[in-house]
C-alpha cells in the first residue's frame, strides 16, 4: 500500500472549478479585502493496492540509449576525441611523406602531394573541431533556493471549499515540480500569495504584499489577458518585466504566467532555470 503523488493531469480542471467558485463568492466591495494567515489543512490521499510484490514490475521497461549514456559518462574524452584524431592524422602525414621518399616540399603536380594537403586540411579541422568542443561548455544547471520568507495569505471571506482547492492545487504545483512560489490574482485581488515570498521594503519581517493593481497595469499582465495564452519565462533574470513581480524572491529563477479566464492571472514561482518542463506547462 503506498500514497500516490497528486498528478499534475488534474490542474486545469481543478482551476477551472476553482474559477467558478470564485465567481459566485467574491464580493464586490473592495472594503472586504483582508488577507490572512490559515493553517494548512490536511487533505487524503487517494490509496492504491498494488498485487505484485515489491521489485517485480513486470510492466514495459523504458528504452536506454546506450550511446548516449556512454558520450554523457564520457564527455570530457568525448569533447577532445577530434584533437586525438586530427593530431593523430597529422602526424600519419609526415611519417608516410619521410618513409616513401617524397619531396618534403608539395609539388602542384604530385597526385600524392595533393591527397596530403587535404588530409592536412582535414587533420587541421578536426583539431580546431576539438579546441571548440572543449572550450564551450553547457552552464551547469542547479536548484537555487530562494532567498525570502514564508508567506501564506488568504482571502478572509472565501469559501472553505475554495480555500480548500486552493491549497491543493499549491499542494500539487509543489509536489510534482519546481514551484516554491504561488500568487493567484483575481477579478482585481490578490485572493491567495503562498510559498517563498520576497521581504517587505518596510523591513518588519513580513513578505511584501501583492498589488494586484500595478500589476494588472504592467505590460506581463496585459499581454496575458489580451492574448489568453501562457506566459514561461524560462530564465527570469534575462526578462526586463522582472520588476513587475517585486512579491517574488529576487533569486527566482522561472515563471510561468498562467491565465485564469479573462479575469485574472496565477503566478507560479520556480527555483531552477528551465525548471518547468513541457508537462509541466501542459
Amino acid at each position: 500500500m503506498f500514497l500516490s503523488a497528486p498528478t499534475k493531469k488534474t490542474f486545469l480542471p481543478s482551476m477551472e472549478a476553482g474559477i467558478a467558485l470564485l465567481r459566485d463568492f467574491l464580493p464586490s466591495d473592495s472594503r472586504r479585502l483582508r488577507l490572512r494567515r490559515r493553517p494548512s489543512p490536511a487533505f487524503p490521499r487517494s490509496i492504491r493496492a498494488s498485487s505484485s510484490p515489491l521489485g517485480q514490475y513486470r510492466g514495459p521497461q523504458p528504452k536506454r540509449d546506450l550511446v548516449a549514456d556512454w558520450v554523457a559518462d564520457n564527455d570530457g574524452f568525448v569533447r577532445s576525441l577530434p584533437i586525438y584524431v586530427g593530431g593523430s592524422s597529422l602526424l600519419a602525414v609526415l611519417f608516410n611523406r619521410t618513409v616513401s621518399g617524397i619531396a618534403p616540399v608539395a609539388d602542384a603536380s604530385s597526385a600524392q602531394s595533393r591527397a596530403d594537403l587535404l588530409t592536412l586540411g582535414l587533420a587541421v579541422t578536426n583539431v580546431l573541431a576539438g579546441l571548440v568542443w572543449l572550450s564551450i561548455r553547457p552552464k551547469p544547471i542547479s536548484v537555487v533556493e530562494p532567498l525570502g520568507v514564508e508567506c501564506r495569505r488568504i482571502r478572509s471571506d472565501l469559501p472553505e471549499s475554495v480555500v480548500s482547492e486552493l491549497l491543493w492545487v499549491w499542494e500539487s504545483l509543489s509536489t510534482v515540480t519546481c514551484c516554491r512560489s504561488l500568487a493567484i490574482i483575481y477579478d482585481g485581488h490578490c485572493i491567495m500569495q503562498i510559498g517563498m515570498a520576497a521581504k517587505s521594503s518596510a523591513n518588519d519581517g513580513e513578505a511584501e504584499d501583492v498589488d494586484a493593481n500595478k500589476l494588472m497595469q504592467g505590460s506581463l499582465y496585459q499581454g496575458i489577458i489580451n492574448s489568453r495564452a501562457q506566459s514561461y519565462l524560462a530564465n527570469l533574470s534575462l526578462y526586463p518585466g522582472r520588476s513587475e513581480l517585486p512579491f517574488l524572491p529576487f533569486n527566482t529563477q522561472a515563471v510561468i504566467l498562467q491565465p485564469l479566464g479573462d479575469k485574472g492571472v496565477a503566478v507560479i514561482g520556480g527555483d531552477t532555470i528551465r525548471g518547468f518542463t513541457t508537462s509541466d506547462q501542459g
